[in-house]
């Protein structure tokens, strides 16, 4: 939807619909400058702004489509600029990105908001506070859009930082939610760089435009510098997420391998107690058998009659048993 339609003559806000034709030679001196603001535009309502402003179509059809990277294209004297906002919602620790399109030509300014940020009200209020900037014509607009996005990444920039450093807590602490808030995270991360890396770039083209004063492009530098510093944020980022990663990893693997040392030592305890548990059960066994055998009572049996007999057995026993007893021992099973 069109949020606001404007037409400013030296610094000031008019009163003046902005329609055909309106603003007349002022138009061509700069001294009348137009502004439409479009919100999530309709493919007609742009339409209706490109024939009054005879934007490039291929812009136009541009500007309905989403999820496209910052950068700057020029058309004759009309330039169309793409950025991308992004805000920080902390319930779900995501990072939401919307974009801006703007064109700027000799005499007007269009801007479509595709998403939430920024608040362009906010900005036009800011605006039309300082006559002085207004002065300078639609450039004025750009700069403080651009303004207004460079102040939305603190937030962001802050949030990330601060999750990082609760899930470097919760990967030293064992936390077995920490790898799925680490990839999580880095999706954000990824996106956020995307967003942010074509920025200098694109600023330095700006900053090699006649359109902008001395001032302007002094301003435009500023504005590189924290796109720069932003840049540097986000891959820094992207890194202590890989190395918080590789981390989480080496404890997981420590830990499985402890755990897995503690499983082959209970393994050996309980092969030593079945040792011994076979050792003596065979000590035992040779004399049971022994004893099994003369106790049949067979009247045929040998020895039976024989007055060394019971000695014999009993003997037989206990040297078999001190036998495998000597034997167990050598073995280291008892």
């Amino acid at each position: 939807m069109t949020v606001d339609r404007a037409i400013y003559r030296d610094g000031m806000r008019t009163a003046e619909e902005l329609e055909p034709g309106i603003l007349g030679e002022d138009h061509e001196t700069g001294v009348a400058w137009a502004w439409v603001a479009l919100d999530r535009p309709t493919e007609q309502e742009v339409t209706t702004v490109a024939d009054q402003f005879g934007l490039d179509w291929a812009a136009v059809e541009r500007t309905l489509q989403l999820h496209q990277r910052p950068r700057l294209e020029r058309d004759g004297t009309t330039f169309f600029c793409v950025l991308r906002t992004a805000r920080y919602v902390d319930e779900s620790e995501t990072v939401e990105f919307g974009e801006v399109h703007v064109f700027l030509g000799s005499g007007f300014v269009v801007t479509v908001r595709h998403g939430v940020t920024p608040d362009m009200a906010t900005v036009r209020q800011a605006l039309d506070a300082r006559p002085d900037r207004l002065r300078r014509g639609p450039v004025a607009v750009l700069r403080a859009v651009l303004d207004q996005i460079m102040d939305d990444y603190a937030p962001v920039v802050d949030g990330v930082e601060n999750d990082i450093d609760e899930i470097e807590d919760e990967v030293f602490n064992g936390s077995a939610g920490a790898p799925r808030r680490v990839y999580r995270l880095s999706r954000a991360v990824i996106a956020l760089h995307r967003a942010t890396k074509p920025l200098p770039r694109m600023i330095d083209r700006l900053i090699d435009e006649s359109m902008f004063d001395q001032d302007e492009r002094q301003y435009l530098r500023d504005v590189q510098d924290r796109s720069l510093r932003l840049v540097e944020q986000a891959d820094a980022f992207r890194q202590l997420l890989q190395n918080i990663l590789s981390v989480n990893l080496t404890l997981e693997t420590k830990s499985l391998a402890e755990m897995s040392n503690a499983l082959t030592e209970m393994s050996n305890d309980q092969n030593e107690v079945v040792k011994k548990i076979s050792a003596w059960a065979a000590i035992l066994f040779a004399p049971t058998s022994i004893g099994t055998i003369y106790g049949m009572n067979f009247r045929t049996m040998p020895e039976l009659t024989w007055e060394l007999g019971y000695p014999f057995a009993v003997a037989l026993m206990v040297l078999v048993g001190i036998g495998l007893y000597v034997v167990f021992r050598k073995q280291n099973w008892l």
